[in-house]
């Protein structure tokens, strides 16, 4: 996999759990299916039961990003990433894996890169050391060694300060381009003006892509290729659909679906992210709500909340 193919629509996907906190396989199949099988219509009116939804609003993603933040990935074991990985690449209908191999130890993220690319992952996704706040210096080297674990695989950098603590500089990021293996930044900042100065001084060869969903058009404005995304879980075939018209030029229609996506992408954030998007995917009948603690399933105001914003797709009710 190289740079091009990490362009459009990935979606961060949810890593479905049972009641009593066990990988759901069944549901991730039935979910990595829905996110990567051939693309289904767009319909204007909402689909009368979940069963229609699946069918009418599948596909269209270019690529899956397994054991992300959306993933819950700081619950998930060792030995359950293993089995994670191996099913995601198996079932993953010919698009491209991207594994979160992120750690604030960069011997560890160095094991679970050598893992991820030993178990046919085409490419990692990195998150800046968290807690620690690492130098600028500190940076350069814990991406040197991950890029050297990942053996040539593509290795995409991820900046989110909300989460970490520590917000990528465009000035360090401009560094970590020169390591041989970094093609791409999944930039979770917020900050349209940095998004704006990665973008003016991004690399030929390299890629920016959105790391949040309401921010993906002003984004591709400034020189995105693309998204990895939440609302893609539920919703992928009208994201990608919009990204596609965005990134083609045609204004108007990615803007009519960006206002008719973003009650629901505002829902998906009412509480910390992966919980609304389990409920979300309860309500399509993708996956079951269950999370691991100390994550708790979404309060009745935010489950309401999301069942008005996927009426306009989908007949469900609170």
């Amino acid at each position: 996999m190289n740079a091009n193919a990490l362009r459009g629509l990935g979606v961060a996907v949810a890593t479905p759990f049972d009641g009593v906190g066990n990988v759901d396989y069944a549901a991730f199949g039935d979910l990595l299916d829905f996110l990567a099988s051939e693309a289904g219509p767009i319909a204007a009116a909402p689909a009368a039961s979940a069963a229609e939804y699946r069918v009418r609003e599948r596909g269209g993603c270019e690529f899956l990003v397994v054991l992300g933040s959306t993933g819950e990935a700081a619950t998930v074991e060792l030995e359950e990433r293993r089995a994670i990985i191996a099913f995601a690449v198996e079932h993953s209908h010919g698009k491209p894996v991207v594994i979160g191999t992120g750690s604030n130890s960069t011997a560890a993220c160095v094991r679970l890169t050598e893992e991820a690319v030993a178990l046919g992952a085409d490419g990692v996704l990195v998150v800046t050391p968290y807690y620690n706040k690492p130098t600028p210096d500190g940076l350069v080297a814990h991406y040197s060694a991950v890029a050297e674990a990942a053996g040539g695989r593509p290795v995409v950098v991820y900046n989110v300060p909300g989460r970490t603590g520590l917000n990528l500089a465009p000035s360090t990021l401009a560094r970590l381009w020169k390591i041989p293996g970094i093609v791409a930044v999944k930039e979770s900042s917020g900050n349209l003006a940095q998004i704006g100065e990665i973008a003016r001084t991004l690399p030929d060869d390299k890629v920016l892509l959105s790391g949040d969903d309401a921010l993906a058009l002003p984004a591709i404005a400034v020189g995105a290729a693309g998204l990895i995304s939440v609302v893609g879980n539920v919703a992928p075939r009208r994201t990608a659909a919009m990204l596609a018209a965005a990134l083609a030029g045609r204004r108007e229609e990615a803007a009519a679906i960006h206002k008719s996506l973003l009650p629901l992408m505002d829902a998906l954030f009412l509480e910390s992210n992966p919980i609304p998007v389990k409920a979300a995917l309860a309500l399509a009948g993708l996956a079951g709500p269950y999370l691991r603690l100390p994550l708790v399933p979404a309060s009745a105001a935010t489950r309401v909340a999301l069942a008005s914003a996927m009426a306009p797709f989908l007949e469900v009710r609170p």
